[in-house]
């Protein structure tokens, strides 16, 4: 017997999404379409309180929007690294990536090591690459 997700009903404020919205869409991420997001979502929800829930979906191989749930992490790496974590906190990210050396596969074992590189090399942010998915679409270590 397969347990079937309870359908998603779709976001109270697609803005502002709870973490059980952004878990249920990610299971069912037909239900809503990304191209009926309000411009620039993945920014919108790359932040701190969702963040947690965005690095449960990345751990997940078999979660349908694992792909937008890492690009979520890049984003929200490069805003942390590029504000000098003024935007998030420096503690939370390196936790994020010890975590997913840890427990992650070789895809957020990259993720890791990218975040990390940047980190240590700022000058090596490129907007196309962290923010515009180019780190999710060409998988790779910098």
């Amino acid at each position: 017997m397969t347990v079937q997700p309870p359908a998603f009903r779709g976001f109270a404020n697609m803005v502002d999404p709870t973490a059980a919205e952004l878990r249920e869409w990610a299971y069912q991420p037909d239900s809503v379409s990304l191209q009926s997001m309000p411009p620039d979502w993945d920014l919108l929800v790359s932040g701190d309180h969702l963040i947690g829930t965005l690095f449960e979906l990345a751990l997940d191989p078999d979660c349908p929007a694992r792909r937008f749930a890492l690009h979520c992490l890049y984003i929200y790496a490069a805003d942390g690294i590029r504000t000098n974590f003024r935007a998030h906190p420096r503690r939370r990210l390196r936790k994020l990536m010890d975590q997913a050396e840890s427990e992650g596969d070789e895809v957020l074992a990259t993720w890791a090591h990218n975040a990390r590189l940047l980190m240590s090399r700022p000058e090596l942010f490129d907007y196309h690459e962290w923010c515009e998915g180019g780190l999710v679409r060409h998988p790779r270590r910098l």
